[in-house]
């Protein structure tokens, strides 16, 4: 795939496919802050592609295949700037934001920074900062500098996924290899590292854009019932929708969700 210059040293892995339909929209993909650009590309890309629709693939810096040169660089607020830089470059046809967990948070402040979308897709997105998620971040990034992502792994994904994905997928975790830990300087310990200081103080009133907001409420570490319901009601545009039997990682879990919410997005964009 090619890549978008940063610096000398830091660039942007990305994948950009215009619409082949004279009105389609073109889906701009916003990462977690583990996994990688793939997972959106495995059903839900080539989905959406079908249907005459484009798609915008990325990695931040410190994921796979985009290189950084300053550890210090990987910043939530770098994410963002990333992120603007390449949309400009990139230029998508009528883009749509899709962004999984934080990566909605990016979306929207990308969006805020001047890189407007017309239509905003936020999944497992909305929360509200506060000791608890203070908490859990910093305990996220001292599990992976223990014993790495594999820690992670089991530790977490009883609780971020539903009960069907984890009976066809518990064989492999809790094998009993040694954990290794994390170079603090790896792109992955640093982009764990930016999620601790993301700003999610987010003037929601300000996306008055098509917003559609899908929640799996198997997530038992970010999903709080109330505190999505009170900021999904500041989005001036928003619709609701909710995946009983579902976690954090619907895009995993779920694909045809996410495509079902996408395509539900673009017939309410004129």
């Amino acid at each position: 795939m090619p890549t978008h210059r940063l610096g000398p040293n830091d660039a942007l892995e990305f994948a950009h496919k215009p619409p082949a339909a004279r009105d389609g929209l073109t889906f701009a993909f916003f990462n977690p802050l583990t996994g990688d650009a793939t997972s959106w590309d495995a059903a839900i890309g080539p989905a959406l592609r079908g249907q005459g629709h484009g798609t915008l693939l990325w990695n931040f810096r410190g994921q796979p295949n985009s290189p950084f040169g300053d550890p210090a660089s990987i910043t939530a607020a770098g994410i963002v700037a990333d992120a603007v830089s390449l949309l400009e470059a990139a230029r998508p046809a009528r883009p749509v934001y899709v962004g999984l967990s934080i990566g909605g948070l990016f979306a929207a402040r990308a969006h805020l920074a001047g890189q407007a979308c017309i239509a905003l897709l936020l999944i497992n997105t909305l929360r509200k900062p506060g000791p608890r998620l203070g908490w859990i971040n910093r305990a996220v990034l001292r599990a992976a500098l223990t014993g790495g992502p594999r820690l992670i792994q089991d530790l977490y994904l009883p609780l971020l996924t539903g009960p069907g994905w984890q009976r066809a997928n518990q064989a492999s975790f809790l094998k009993g290899e040694a954990y290794a830990p994390l170079d603090p300087d790896s792109g992955t310990a640093r982009l764990l590292a930016a999620g601790i200081e993301a700003d999610w103080d987010v003037p929601w009133e300000r996306l008055d854009v098509p917003a559609l907001v899908l929640s799996g409420l198997q997530d038992r570490v970010f999903f709080d019932a109330a505190d999505v319901a009170a900021l999904s009601v500041r989005l001036p545009q928003a619709e609701c929708i909710d995946l009983p039997d579902v976690g954090h990682l619907v895009s995993m879990e779920r694909p045809q969700a996410v495509i079902d919410a996408c395509l539900a997005l673009a017939r309410r964009i004129p």
